[in-house]
C-alpha cells in the first residue's frame, strides 16, 4: 500500500485533568500535557504508517516552531513529509484539547495553513505509483477542486477515500458534493451523516450519500462501532471494549485501519473490524501515536477480543 495523505495536518496539544478554566489569571495543575500529530490527513497518515503502509503527506504548514514539531512527529513515525509545503504567511494549524475527568473534550482550534492549501501546492509526482489517495478536509479545497484531485488519482489507478472534517450540515454537503462521484470510500461519523442528509436513521443517511455518488460509506459510531453501507449491503461492526482515555483521533485511526484492511484483501466487514481495532488503540491513550501498536499487534488485539 503506497498512499498519498492529502489535506488537513494539525498539531494537537492534549491536556488531561482539566476540571474547569481557572478564574482570572489563576492556574491549575493537570495530570498530563502531550502533543501529537493529528488531522483528517495527518492523523490518518500516522496510523497508516504504523500499520505498514508507505505514506507520503501532502498539505500546508507554516514556518513556525509548531510546524517543526509536527514534521518531526510524523517523520519519527515513518511518514514522508516532503509533500508538506511551508507557508511563511500562515501559522501551522493547531488545536488545544482540554480533556475533562468525565471524558468530555472541548477544543480550541486554529485553521492556519490548512486554509491556504490549494491544488497548486501538489507536485505532479503526488500520483506517481500510488495505490491509494486519501483526502482529509475537502471543504478547504471546495468540491470542484476536490473532485479534480480525486478524479486525477482515479485516472492514475489509485483507490480514493474522503474524510470531511466539518460538522454535518446540508450546506457543507452541497459545498463538497462534486467530490463524491470520484470517491470510492467516504469516511464520516454518525453526526455528520445525519446532519448532511437529514435522514431519520444512519443507514438511510449513508444510503443517501451512496446515491449522491460515493461508492461506499463507512460510518463511525463512537462506542457503537461502525456501519458500512454500499448500494447492495449494510454491515454493522461493533466497537471493541477498551478503557477509554481520550477519543481524539479515533475517527482518523478507524479510517486508517479500514483502508489498510481493504489493501490487505479483507472484505468490508473485515476492514471495518481492523478499523475499529485501530481506533481502540487510540482511545486507550493520548493521541493517534499513543503506545506502540503495529499491524500485527492490532490484529492480535482483535483476535484476542473475539476469543473473549
Amino acid at each position: 500500500m503506497k498512499i498519498a495523505a492529502v489535506g488537513v495536518h494539525v498539531l494537537d496539544t492534549h491536556v488531561i485533568g482539566v476540571e474547569s478554566i481557572p478564574a482570572g489569571s489563576d492556574g491549575q495543575l493537570v495530570e498530563t500535557i502531550r502533543m501529537s500529530a493529528a488531522g483528517t490527513a495527518g492523523g490518518t497518515a500516522l496510523v497508516l504508517s504504523r500499520l505498514g503502509a508507505e505514506v507520503t503527506s501532502y498539505g500546508a504548514v507554516g514556518t513556525d516552531p509548531i510546524a517543526d514539531v509536527l514534521l518531526a512527529l510524523l517523520t519519527r513515525e515513518g511518514v514522508d513529509v516532503s509533500g508538506l509545503v511551508r507557508k511563511d504567511e500562515h501559522q501551522t494549524s493547531s488545536s488545544v484539547i482540554p480533556v475533562r475527568p468525565n471524558g468530555d473534550r472541548p477544543a480550541w482550534h486554529c485553521i492556519g495553513a490548512n486554509g491556504a492549501f490549494t491544488l497548486d501546492d501538489l507536485p505532479p509526482s503526488a500520483f506517481d505509483a500510488v495505490t491509494h489517495l486519501h483526502l482529509g478536509g475537502p471543504e478547504f479545497l471546495g468540491g470542484e477542486a476536490a473532485g479534480q484531485l480525486l478524479g486525477k488519482a482515479r485516472a492514475a489507478g489509485a483507490v480514493t477515500s474522503l474524510d470531511i472534517l466539518a460538522p454535518g450540515d446540508p450546506d457543507m454537503l452541497a459545498w463538497v458534493a462534486d467530490a463524491l462521484p470520484h470517491t470510492d470510500y467516504l469516511l464520516p461519523n454518525d453526526e455528520q451523516v445525519l446532519g448532511f442528509t437529514g435522514a431519520s436513521s444512519l443507514a438511510e443517511g449513508a444510503r443517501a450519500l451512496v446515491d449522491a455518488g460515493a461508492g461506499c460509506v463507512a460510518v463511525t459510531q463512537g462506542a457503537r462501532g461502525a456501519l458500512v453501507v454500499t448500494a447492495d449491503e449494510v454491515i454493522e461492526v461493533p466497537a471493541y471494549a477498551v478503557e477509554v482515555v481520550d477519543t481524539t483521533g479515533c475517527g482518523d485511526a478507524f479510517s486508517a485501519g479500514f483502508l489498510r484492511g481493504l489493501s490487505l484483501g479483507r472484505d468490508l466487514r473485515g476492514a471495518a473490524e481492523l478499523g475499529c481495532a485501530a481506533a481502540a488503540q487510540v482511545a486507550g491513550g493520548l493521541g493517534t501515536d499513543a503506545g506502540s501498536y503495529s499491524l500485527d499487534s492490532v490484529v492480535a488485539f482483535a483476535a484476542e477480543a473475539e476469543r473473549r
